[in-house]
């Protein structure tokens, strides 16, 4: 057994002495979107927010490397998996409330469910943000939008684990938060909830802004079909799906990974995709995009090896 076995072996057991859900060997494919991605090392399921820091805190001591991962919606796995531990969030970070013109929320709960809260409450502001398949921490880490609207112009603090194991807060005007990133991306954070500043409104209209909202993604978007949502960033000055169309890429595949013929912005999985299927058709369809356009387009999916 290699130290690194050893050591998710010793995590394993410090995770069974705790009564924490954790196993080895689980393929990832089945805890994303995209339903690609090779076995996790150790999948680990806290119950409770103690649970998942007492896990973080041992796989620090032990030297064993680890995700956080929600809803798995903007992830794309290895093929060969990931040799540490996947931490999930969704049963421990999993508490919403609303609170005045405030809601708080845990990283691990989906989007929408805050949308519906706020909606029963009478908030409005998270409108545009109804229908995107991820969760609070996901959308923290990358300030996620759609419709024009972004995590940004909602979001009023985050409660996160530094690199010291220490539990702060800072407010979203110290988070650098830009277009589709934050200070995330660039410290060892892990977001533990959020906390949104929102207006009151009227629950008859923001449900509708909402279904408004569905139904325009399910009459554009390839719902239908597992991605990873939008798959490229949006360059300075263009669109990536109407660029990626002007080069004739509208359902240009690599294995049984390819360009939805429904958004071209959208890479899809047609049912037997592979990580490298992805890897290999978006770097090509950078490569064309920049030689007949000039444009450089930038994953917006999070590769993880």
């Amino acid at each position: 057994m290699t130290d690194s076995e050893q050591s998710l072996s010793a995590l394993q057991q410090f995770a069974a002495e705790r009564g924490i859900s954790a196993r080895p060997g689980v393929p990832l494919a089945g805890y994303t979107t995209f339903r690609i991605g090779g076995p996790a090392g150790l999948l680990c399921e806290p119950e409770d927010e103690a649970s998942l820091l007492a896990l973080m805190g041992e796989a620090h001591r032990l030297g064993v490397r680890y995700y956080l991962l929600g809803n798995g919606s903007n992830v794309l796995f290895a093929d060969e998996g990931f040799d540490g531990a996947v931490i999930r969030t969704s049963r421990a970070l999993n508490s919403v409330c609303a609170e005045g013109d405030s809601i708080t929320a845990g990283a691990g709960v989906l989007l929408t469910r805050v949308c519906t809260v706020a909606r029963d409450a009478g908030l409005t502001g998270l409108e545009f943000a109804y229908g995107i398949p991820g969760t609070v921490g996901g959308a923290v880490y990358m300030n996620a939008g759609a419709y024009g609207g972004e995590m940004r112009d909602v979001l009023a603090s985050v409660r996160f684990l530094d690199e010291e194991g220490q539990v702060k807060e800072l407010p979203a005007d110290q988070l650098a938060l830009g277009y589709r990133t934050s200070i995330f991306e660039s410290r060892p954070w892990c977001v533990l909830s959020a906390r949104f500043g929102l207006c009151a409104g009227n629950v008859q209209e923001i449900g509708a802004a909402m279904e408004d909202y569905m139904s325009r993604r399910k009459s554009k978007q390839p719902l239908e079909l597992p991605s990873a949502g939008s798959t490229f960033k949006r360059p300075v000055g263009a669109y990536a799906g109407a660029l990626i169309d002007q080069c004739g890429l509208r359902g240009f595949r690599i294995g049984d990974a390819a360009i939805s013929e429904k958004h071209c912005g959208f890479v899809v999985n047609l049912g037997q995709a592979t990580c490298q299927d992805v890897l290999r058709l978006t770097d090509e369809v950078c490569r064309i995009v920049k030689e007949k356009t000039g444009f450089t387009l930038e994953k917006e999916i999070r590769v993880v090896r």
